[in-house]
């Protein structure tokens, strides 16, 4: 058992996988990244004043402000390596297993660090947390500007855990220079909202180390803001064709100017009571662990270093109306590792207390309920989300089993399927006369021209067949004469079915998705303990997944 935190360390990144092919697409918010890697693996970098700009999607869809490629490039960088001795790698699928394994690695060196500072016991009871939570380990290899901030963050967190094994005067360095550092660049390259840790972390280190420190907090802000700036100016400037700080721009459009609340406001205590207790899922991870450790001052003591300054970015962050968790997913593990704290302290008083007894045990069942909750329930709803990125695969499909040639067809894309998973990674070449089109402009597509060049088009379905959305209907007002047959309907989440006693469970989703993971076997024994469950605990009842169509495929037919 000495090293079995090596294992929870592996059995972390082997999550992080499962999520990642059971889920294996994306959505709108991932879509810059997801497509400037696609794009530079494709085309290389736009550079020179004769590159075709209808080759990259950053140009055509711009956003709001511009976003950084520094962590598109890297992904795209270390992609061909694999796809050379591995040819037929799904290439989206590769490169967001990249940025899984490299969060898993900076969650596995946080755990390094927590053993060297407080054992073997505490740094299990953290693993055994952090790989039942489903938003941070579903997350983890999702191409956000948040995730791939998280490594870094991650990382500095652990050199600022106490370690008993490091010499006094390399422990200065590696607590105050390395730490802001890493910080630094997050925030520079990745997410502006950083610096209000960075801020809170020096001020920390300030108030505790003294003066004495002041020059390292110096040296490591300015070698961090030269290092991102060098990096995200040079390849963002490349990237977006003219000189440019994403991030800073970032921050002049949604703190300076305000614009962030356009997509929604929440009130200040959401992050507390909403955010936190959904990023930790477990609820006795904060009703009864982090209690425990914040009771003893030998416990909370050597981790003030990471808690103070997270509790007080959270704090002061949530002044910012719109919110959202992924902003605040950097304190997630310096608020795991205050729990396996706590935990330790039961487990290893179990034997003297009735108390630690009962709470540990307590512990160890909700991490198995928490584990089945985001493995069962939450990864199969969540994979099923993605309807654009099915309808175009289930498109793909339909063409090449109906065509009698393998030419292309032109398809247009409506706005829910681009929202919901459709990227270029999953479009067929254009050298085999595939044309994909996602115009917005209303007035375009109120005109007969644009709809006659297509073969198939992808919009929002409903239930009730009669019923037609806002791009169907311009469809047959401009092309009235046209006739269009259904090839596919694509059915999505749409929330937790009910199933009373005596009513059979279907279980049909849940079956697409465990099967796609090991076959009819995993659905197998999923059904078969479902169906205990059911009978000897919870009396008949069981809630599964509800599914109601989302898209469907329309294909022109015409007339020979």
């Amino acid at each position: 058992m000495r090293h079995a935190w090596i294992g929870l360390v592996f059995l972390l990144a082997g999550l992080i996988l499962l999520h990642l092919f059971v889920a294996p697409y994306t959505k709108v918010e991932e879509s810059f990244h997801v497509q400037a890697t696609h794009d530079i693996l494709a085309h290389g970098f736009p550079f020179g004043e004769n590159i075709d700009r209808s080759n990259y999607d950053h140009f055509e869809f711009p956003g709001a402000v511009p976003r950084t490629a520094v962590g598109a490039s890297i992904l795209a960088g270390l992609s061909p390596s694999v796809t050379a001795a591995w040819a037929g790698v799904n290439r989206q699928i590769l490169a967001r297993a990249i940025l899984g394994l490299y969060n898993a690695a900076a969650l596995g060196f946080f755990a390094h660090g927590l053993r060297k500072s407080f054992g073997q016991t505490v740094a299990v009871w953290y693993l055994l947390f952090q790989s039942s939570q489903f938003h941070l380990v579903y997350y983890a290899s999702r191409p956000l500007s948040n995730m791939f901030a998280f490594g870094l963050t991650t990382t500095a967190m652990r050199y600022l855990l106490p370690d008993s094994t490091s010499r006094p005067g390399v422990r200065v360095g590696l607590r105050v220079r390395i730490p802001l550092c890493l910080l630094t660049m997050a925030g520079v390259i990745f997410r502006a909202e950083l610096a209000i840790l960075v801020a809170f972390t020096a001020a920390y280190l300030l108030a505790t180390q003294g003066m004495r420190v002041f020059t390292d907090i110096i040296i490591a802000g300015l070698v961090g803001l030269a290092n991102g700036l060098i990096l995200t100016v040079c390849i963002d400037s490349m990237f977006w064709k003219e000189l440019v700080w994403p991030e800073f721009n970032a921050f002049l459009f949604n703190v300076i100017e305000g614009q962030s609340s356009a997509w929604g406001t929440e009130p200040f205590s959401f992050y507390f009571l909403n955010a936190l207790p959904r990023l930790l899922l477990n609820p006795l991870v904060y009703l009864i662990a982090i209690p425990v450790a914040l009771r003893n001052p030998a416990l909370w003591r050597p981790i003030l270093p990471l808690l103070a300054p997270s509790m007080c970015f959270v704090t002061l962050y949530s002044l910012q109306p719109h919110k959202e968790w992924r902003f605040i997913i950097y304190i997630v593990p310096a608020l795991t590792a205050t729990a396996a704290l706590g935990a330790g302290y039961l487990w290893n008083r179990r034997d003297r207390s009735v108390f630690a007894s009962i709470a540990s045990h307590l512990l160890i069942l909700s991490i198995a309920a928490s584990f089945l909750l985001s493995n069962l329930v939450l990864l199969p709803a969540s994979a099923a989300n993605y309807p654009g990125a099915q309808a175009l695969d289930a498109l793909h499909r339909y063409h090449d089993q109906q065509s009698l040639s393998r030419n292309g067809a032109s398809v247009y894309l409506g706005n829910l399927a681009c929202q919901t998973g459709v990227t270029r990674f999953l479009q067929q070449s254009s050298e085999q006369g595939w044309r994909y089109d996602k115009t917005e402009d209303e007035d375009v597509k109120s005109t007969a021209p644009f709809w006659e060049r297509f073969d198939y088009i992808v919009v929002e379905a409903s239930a009730d067949p009669e019923v037609k959305d806002a791009d169907e209907t311009q469809l047959l007002r401009a092309l009235p004469s046209s006739h269009w047959e259904t090839a596919e309907v694509i059915d999505g989440f749409s929330g937790i079915s009910i199933i009373r006693p005596g009513e059979p469970a279907t279980g049909l989703v849940e079956r697409r998705i465990l099967s796609k993971v090991a076959g009819a076997t995993l659905y197998n024994l999923y059904s078969d303990v479902r169906d205990s469950v059911r009978k000897l605990v919870l009396r008949g009842w069981w809630a599964e997944l509800k599914m109601r169509p989302k898209l469907k495929v329309l294909k022109r037919l015409r007339d020979n």
